[in-house]
């Protein structure tokens, strides 16, 4: 039927173009209609996805991270470095205006945007501050140390180290609005700078040679630590932090400063290696001292595989672990240390994983507190874990809700399997908050 349409209409055409006075094509040829009876080609039904291939699609397509990332050397984790870059990733830090800070090759690049600081989501006290930057001509930059998220004056609200021209007013290596300091260090390949903030004391270092000291007499003694965007291209890496005046909460011989519970099934004990160890069921050891804002740091081991202990931290005092748990717990599942087993080293219990389990069993490791308020930080061998606020209403018990007032610190014990050793154990009280934003009139 629709080959005799198609004939009729095109014996039609040659009559218009006969009239029209055109000579016709030569006649056009169609295929042969298929018979009625030709086999249609069959549509076969797609399978039903099995779960195990909706779970597949649904997983995350990039491959697990297997092996641990090492920002520091041995001997920089044994000082008490941590790394405040992770060479990859923006985490712990925030920024403070509309402004293109990404990561690039393992740097931190800025270039574009509202000017401003991208900041620590962590505040410190005193410390040694290594940063390695890169800047281009005619670029305007800095480092902002003890700094408020706000600054209003860089010669009253914090250090202000400047990364700049020589013919700017405070060139590279002067603390804007305080001192400047004289010399040409123009530079268009990575430099280093080494700042320690102490009391009332900055010192800074570039590529390891002396160019200033600094006595404030009214130093802010705590702050964020800041990038600067004000204009032109600059790059940071390798940044790292070592906090200053910890003192040992552990004097590895006796259990002198801490509360033990001999009601409990916990055992702590102090070996030939002045390494205090917990064995057996559930118990604690508390520290006789309360903290509030704090750098705690230690060094652990898990002497069997798959153990489960954990640090509190602005416990009740005398209670039953009623406080804040950074927990420790090596394992990981399919064989993915982003996926930890119960919130992983260094996460807060019940509250935020680890990120990364940057640690194994049956190996010393290296752990990096800081309770700074509401926010609380963990670095596990250096590498940073976790970045994490409370935002819960206030409650004196931290299982319930937010506790900024001092506390007590605890070790536990977890189990009948529990076997764990701890050494170097040193706190930092930090600064009130009141004493930072003191200020004569």
């Amino acid at each position: 039927m629709k080959l005799a349409l198609r004939n009729v209409v095109f014996s039609l055409f040659l009559g218009l173009l006969a009239l029209a006075g055109c000579k016709p094509p030569p006649p056009a040829t169609f295929p042969a209609a298929a018979p009625a009876t030709a086999p249609q080609a069959r549509k076969v039904a797609s399978p039903v996805p099995t779960a195990e291939a909706k779970a597949s699609v649904a997983q995350d397509p990039t491959p697990p991270v297997t092996e641990a990332p090492r920002l520091l050397t041995e001997d920089e984790l044994a000082a008490g470095w941590i790394a405040l870059f992770d060479g990859e990733t923006l985490f712990g830090w925030k920024p403070t205006t509309d402004a293109n800070w990404r990561v690039e090759d393992g740097t931190i690049v800025v270039d574009d945007g509202k000017p401003g600081l991208l900041l620590t989501t962590t505040t410190f006290s005193d410390y040694i501050l290594n940063v390695e930057f890169k800047s281009a001509k005619g670029t305007n930059s800095g480092i902002f140390l003890h700094t408020p998220p706000d600054v209003k004056d860089p010669e009253t609200d914090c250090y202000e180290l400047n990364i700049a021209d020589s013919d700017n007013p405070f060139p590279t290596c002067s603390l804007v609005k305080r001192v400047k300091t004289e010399g040409d260090f123009d530079s268009e390949d990575w430099q280093s700078y080494e700042v320690v903030v102490s009391g009332d004391q900055v010192t800074v270092s570039l590529d390891d040679t002396l160019v200033l000291e600094y006595i404030d007499p009214y130093p802010p003694h705590r702050g964020h630590i800041g990038l600067q965007l004000n204009q032109g291209h600059v790059a940071f890496r390798n940044i790292k932090l070592r906090p200053l005046e910890t003192k040992s909460l552990f004097n590895g011989k006796d259990l002198t400063g801490w509360k033990t519970y001999p009601d409990m099934d916990s055992e702590f004990t102090v070996n030939d290696d002045g390494e205090l160890n917990v064995k057996n069921g559930k118990g604690q050891l508390e520290t006789e001292a309360s903290y509030g804002d704090f750098v705690l740091q230690l060094e652990c081991i898990s002497n069997a595989e798959q153990l489960n202990s954990g640090i509190f931290f602005r416990c009740i005092p005398g209670d039953v672990m009623m406080g804040y748990e950074s927990q420790i717990h090596n394992g990981f599942k399919d064989g993915d240390r982003r996926k930890p087993v119960d919130y992983g080293t260094g996460g807060i219990f019940r509250r935020v994983d680890a990120r990364l389990v940057v640690t194994d069993d049956l190996k010393w490791f290296h752990k990096t507190l800081i309770a700074d308020g509401p926010h609380i930080a963990t670095w596990v061998n250096g590498y940073p874990v976790t970045d994490w606020t409370d935002d819960r209403k206030p409650d004196e018990n931290p299982r319930r809700g937010l506790r900024t007032e001092r506390g007590t610190i605890m070790i536990q014990g977890h189990d009948p399997a529990t076997d764990l050793s701890f050494r170097n154990i040193n706190i930092a009280q930090l600064p009130s908050r009141s004493e930072v934003t003191d200020k004569p009139e």
